[in-house]
């Protein structure tokens, strides 16, 4: 079987069919296109005339490479076009009956030494095998959407299949431009088995009323540079087909986190199946359509807000590097900064450190001289939170501790003047337990910045139950003047971005720990298959294993939830002082700075 393959069926043509049709084509590969929908079959030739248009218009290919990759594809109704097929792709609707068949009737008319593969992303690929006449041939294949672009392919065997099927699907993956991912038969794979995990709690935090769908979207696009917010991206996968996804997870793992929200149930049962019915968690201009349109369910940002308070000075307590860059940020938008510190050498490295940021933006030309001046003259360091007394906005970016907060929010109570607003930067501790030690627990929110501070946009804004209206409003209204993205939530750990983040990051530890995939595959299959910009792995060496190991213990301790527990393997590492970057080992090996 280990021999090259150039000639290559693809049955069905939906979307994904018709992608992997053309990455075919496009490589030089004789594509027998086989659909019972002369529909599908002429969408797919008109989107592959598409594509070579876009491309011979942007010179990347010449007319006559056009008109080779549209002769190299044909299209059928019938799977008998396969017959002399050296490959075989179905890409049908994801049900074992429909796939079973198909593989049937191929046994029947394909070569015995054909290569059968299956493009599911949820079944069983060793059942699939199984109901062949030969399942040493039968494999998975798993291409992501859209093909064309998307870099990763998963290669799934099954126990049953030869090593030499294996071997020629995954050079011919790499002959497409593609990094092939040697995975195991599990559902979810490895890109899938983490991404819809994140994707069903997002949409379990949305009919929560927690967050709005805008809000969680930017959440995670702003916070963890992600190319698409979740609700977006089930909307572009489909409702229908992440239900199926997470139906066949849960049976295989019952893993509270892959059972569906029944979110997905309401909406797939209405027909409201994402942008190929026209609406799923936003509403578009038509099916199959890209542009979201307003509609009933979009509120207006900060919509019951009110007037905010007057704001020309701020606060900002700390010495560590969040808290100068926090400082930066206010004092680069005119505001009059106090830098407070434990100490006045302390204040005056925090300066300092800003100092040198500044001078980096000079460098690069992103900051004239006369404005690092003009800001670093907006900044006072000070000894104590004694030089609060008449600031508009207090800002606390100390240490994690919860002790720690609580009694620095006893000194704010007492330094600062009636009206101003309290906030803390917490990105895990409950913000109304620091309200509760003040006088004024209606003007304490939370304000949870990302790191680095100058240049993240997103701002957490964390309402407690006590939070007043006017406070809330106050904070949007900074938010938007220092040029940052507020998103509201509740106060729970975790607010959205830890609250969806670390899930994922614990799930992939635990595929390490099952032997299931190796940190180089499952790092490669998030950031080629998901578009991440850093696999797990990666970010939790940057993260720091100790501080990714706290925030998983504070979301398991909330929400008491099996599948949130902590993955034995982080702990470990964390009780062996390999915390990451920092200390020169986490899962992997770094130098020291």
């Amino acid at each position: 079987m280990d021999t090259p393959l150039s000639t290559i069926a693809v049955v069905g043509l939906g979307t994904m069919g018709a992608g992997i049709a053309e990455v075919l084509a496009r490589a030089g590969r004789e594509v027998i296109g086989i659909d019972i929908s002369e529909a599908a079959a002429r969408q797919a030739v008109a989107s592959l005339e598409a594509s070579t248009a876009r491309a011979v218009r942007r010179e990347r290919i010449t007319e006559q490479e056009r008109r080779d990759v549209l002769a190299r594809f044909r299209t059928f109704g019938d799977l008998q076009a396969a017959a002399d097929a050296e490959l075989v792709i179905e890409v049908v609707p994801e049900t074992y009956e429909i796939k079973q068949q198909v593989f049937r009737e191929l046994d029947a008319i394909v070569s015995p030494t054909a290569i059968l593969a299956t493009g599911t992303n949820a079944l069983s690929v060793t059942r699939l095998a199984a109901e062949s006449q030969h399942p040493e041939r039968v494999l998975g294949l798993h291409f992501f959407n859209p093909a064309p672009a998307m870099r990763l392919v998963e290669v799934v065997s099954s126990v049953l299949t030869a090593p030499p099927a294996v071997a020629s699907v995954t050079r011919l993956a790499r002959e497409l431009g593609k990094e092939p991912v040697a995975v195991g038969d599990r559902p979810g794979f490895v890109a899938d088995g983490l991404l819809f995990g994140y994707l069903n709690q997002a949409a379990a935090m949305y009919e929560s009323n927690y967050a709005s769908r805008e809000d969680i979207d930017a959440a995670m696009r702003l916070g963890c540079g992600l190319p698409m917010g979740p609700l977006a991206l089930l909307d572009l996968i489909g409702i229908d087909t992440a239900r199926t996804v997470l139906e066949a997870m849960y049976t295989a793992s019952h893993d509270r986190l892959h059972a569906p929200a029944p979110v997905l149930r309401q909406l797939s049962e209405a027909g409201l199946t994402g942008r190929k019915a026209g609406r799923g968690f936003y509403t578009y201009d038509a099916p199959g359509g890209q542009v979201v349109v307003p509609d009933a369910l979009t509120p207006a940002a900060g919509a019951g807000a009110g007037a905010g308070r007057p704001v020309s000075s701020v606060g900002v307590a700390g010495s560590g590097t969040m808290a100068s860059g926090i400082a930066e940020v206010f004092a680069k938008a005119g505001y009059a900064v106090v830098l407070a510190a434990r100490g006045q050498e302390k204040a005056d490295t925090a300066k300092a450190r800003i100092a040198t940021s500044l001078e980096r933006s000079v460098a690069k030309g992103r900051l004239t001289a006369g404005a690092r001046d003009e800001t670093l003259a907006r900044i006072t360091a000070a000894p104590s939170t004694d030089a609060f007394a008449d600031v508009d906005l207090a800002v606390e970016a100390v240490a994690e501790d919860l002790e720690i907060k609580r009694e620095l929010f006893r000194t704010l109570d007492k330094v600062c003047r009636p009206g101003a607003v309290l906030a803390t930067t917490t990105s895990s501790l409950p913000v109304v337990a620091m309200a509760r030690v003040t006088s004024r627990p209606e003007d304490v929110i939370g304000m949870h910045f990302f790191n680095p501070a100058p240049a993240m946009k997103l701002v957490e804004v964390v309402r407690t139950v006590l939070t007043s209206n006017e406070a809330h409003a106050t904070v949007r209204e900074v938010c938007a003047k220092v040029r940052k993205h507020p998103v509201d939530c509740g106060d729970r750990a975790g607010f959205i971005v830890n609250a969806l983040l670390f899930p994922y990051l614990n799930n992939a530890v635990k595929m390490v720990e099952e032997h299931y995939a190796s940190l180089d595959d499952i790092d490669a299959a998030m950031k080629l298959g998901g578009g991440y910009p850093m696999g797990p792995f990666e970010l939790l060496d940057v993260v720091g294993l100790d501080v990714s190991l706290a925030i998983e213990k504070v979301l398991h301790g909330e929400f008491r939830d099996p599948g949130l527990a902590p993955a034995p393997l982080l702990e470990h590492l964390v009780a062996a002082g390999c915390l990451g970057r920092k200390t020169g080992r986490g899962f992997r090996e770094h130098a020291r700075r």
